[in-house]
């Protein structure tokens, strides 16, 4: 209806219909500009009052948005973290109780284990008999079984932690490896003496096992002993603090999160994300586990009241967004500030003393696609329908398309005589690959190094191959000789330089998609890659008996002969 008003005509005109408005899933407070519609959970109603407007003025709609009923929002919150627990269960990203209880099973018999061991250690010191008796060890789990994050299928990181006259060269690579071999639950037993964390890796009951070991001051240490204790910290050594680390770090993340559970939840997502889309190596320049737990402990610590769906959904929100190299530190007062080395793209501290930023083996080439899934996870879980309840998950974890991505590839052939060879060969190799894929940035715009592991049924040798994706725009004609010259430098160090090593092969070449294998999966996270290592002493190589150093003629077991002394490290 018009009506007229002093010194002015108006007319009454009922603005148009509004467009259809995207939600960001982050944001559960929108401005409310008028007009506003209500999304109720029967259907959109929209309430608008009418706007008088000057005569023949050009009609604009002002801008639009749609607001959620809160009650719609929470039952939409919880459809979508009832969808993504479905998802969790359906991917088998939890082990089922039968397998947990085998995994508790076999630390508490590794405790008992070492339990003994310290006191036949302390017996072959000539200890007194109450301290002998009251001497004791213990295990502490870290990485995703400390974490509590966990698959059916994953490794257990366990530290074995005893007091001061406990040595690692003897008692533990020794008399505890000779006792370990023994027990029947245990199998593939080896030694890894040139890590920076020494240890000893095998299977209890089909379970693998990495497991170093950490001294403390102490002539006892107790079960639940305090990792954090500075009292026992002051005089300990840097191998036992290396050790240490893991499990400190672990603890402090989980002390310093506000809801546990849904942090794993939130976690396991995390990782098998980076899994399926190619950024879940540490030793190929993408996150390592302890990144991406910061990372999600960070996100936890911001919304310590969203649910494990909405924290998914910040977490890309939050990381797309992040102004790298601003490090990444928890919400922690006792975190001293630190100046960046300048040296990290993505610096990530430590959340324990002494506050160190984690290694980090990113690199140009890494950094920039690590930032494009961020980027790819935030359109995914931003672009949602508001009128959905159900999130389609399988989108944001869909394996990453490297055939599509890239029209040539490095091939890296690894081969050795035997599969236990072949398996040492590799996780050498891999502790060095990040040398291998700067080289490769040097002549190349962008290098892709796809960390899942290959086999080539063709060839008779036990072989492993990686395929590394190289830049569309780069240069395909690498220098092959001399880019293997260079790296093999940096490979055939003191651990693989004898006579002994020489079945163990390398060959780099570049092919074409159309060259690849028609059976070959380039998925990303469709194979369980081997963990690196230093040299690893076969059962065979111990054969020269040892005498304690503390107890004349007492035989505490074998070390590698003279042939492969070099391999002890």
């Amino acid at each position: 209806m018009a009506y007229a008003l002093p010194g002015e005509r108006r007319i009454t005109v009922p603005p148009p219909p509004p467009p259809v408005c995207l939600v960001d899933p982050g944001t559960l407070i929108l401005p409310p500009p008028p007009p506003v519609a209500y999304l109720v959970p029967l259907g959109a109603v929209f309430v608008q009052n009418p706007v008088l407007v000057p005569r023949n003025h050009s009609l604009v709609s002002p801008p639009v948005i749609l607001r959620l009923n809160p009650a719609f929002l929470m039952q939409m919150d919880e459809q979508r973290t009832r969808s993504l627990l479905q998802f969790m269960a359906q991917e088998g990203l939890e082990p089922s109780p039968e397998e947990e209880m085998r995994r508790n099973t076999a630390i508490d018999q590794l405790k008992q284990i070492v339990l003994a061991w310290i006191k036949k250690v302390a017996w072959q010191r000539h200890l007194p008999k109450d301290v002998i008796a009251d001497a004791s060890a213990t295990v502490l789990t870290y990485g995703s079984y400390g974490l509590g994050v966990h698959g059916p299928e994953s490794d257990i990181d366990a530290l074995c932690v005893g007091p001061y006259f406990v040595t690692l060269e003897e008692d533990f690579f020794i008399v505890l490896h000779s006792m370990l071999e023994s027990q029947t639950e245990i199998s593939e037993i080896h030694c890894v003496k040139s890590a920076k964390v020494p240890l000893m890796r095998f299977k209890f009951n089909g379970i693998s096992i990495d497991f170093p070991y950490a001294r403390l001051p102490a002539i006892s240490v107790p079960e639940y002993v305090n990792v954090f204790d500075p009292s026992l910290l002051a005089q300990v050594d840097d191998t036992s603090w290396r050790s240490l680390s893991g499990v400190r770090a672990n603890k402090r993340i989980l002390q310093l999160v506000p809801n546990l559970k849904n942090f794993q939840s939130v976690l396991r997502c995390v990782k098998l994300w980076a899994r399926r889309r190619g950024v879940y190596s540490h030793l190929f320049g993408f996150f390592g586990g302890i990144h991406l737990a910061i990372l999600a402990a960070y996100v936890c610590q911001r919304y310590p009241n969203a649910s494990a769906s909405a924290l998914l959904c910040l977490f890309f929100d939050t990381f797309s967004k992040w102004p790298w190299p601003q490090p990444v530190v928890l919400d922690d007062p006792s975190i001293p500030y630190r100046h960046l080395d300048g040296r990290s793209f993505m610096p990530i501290m430590m959340p324990c003393s002494p506050f160190e930023w984690c290694h980090s083996n990113i690199t140009r080439s890494t950094y920039k696609k690590i930032v494009s899934e961020f980027q790819r996870g935030y359109v995914l879980t931003r672009l949602q329908d508001p009128g959905r309840m159900e999130f389609r998950w399988n989108d944001l974890f869909e394996a990453y398309p490297y055939t599509a991505k890239h029209t040539h590839f490095l091939q890296i052939l690894l081969t050795a005589d035997n599969d236990d060879e072949l398996q040492e060969w590799v996780g050498w190799v891999k502790s060095r690959i990040r040398g291998l894929l700067l080289k490769l940035e040097m002549v190349q715009e962008y290098c892709d190094p796809n960390p899942t592991e290959n086999v080539d049924h063709n060839i008779t040798e036990p072989n492993i191959i990686f395929y590394w994706g190289l830049s569309p725009k780069g240069n395909t004609f690498i220098n092959i000789g001399s880019l293997k010259k260079d790296f093999m430098k940096s490979i055939n160090t003191d651990q693989f330089a004898d006579d002994n090593h020489t079945h163990c092969k390398l060959a780099l070449l570049i092919v074409q998609y159309s060259q690849l294998p028609k059976s070959l999966r380039l998925d990303a996270g469709s194979a369980k890659g081997s963990k690196p290592c230093g040299k690893i002493l076969d059962n065979n190589y111990l054969q020269k008996p040892v005498d304690s150093q503390y107890l004349p003629q007492y035989f505490v077991g074998y070390v590698a002969n003279e042939q492969h002394r070099a391999a002890a490290g």
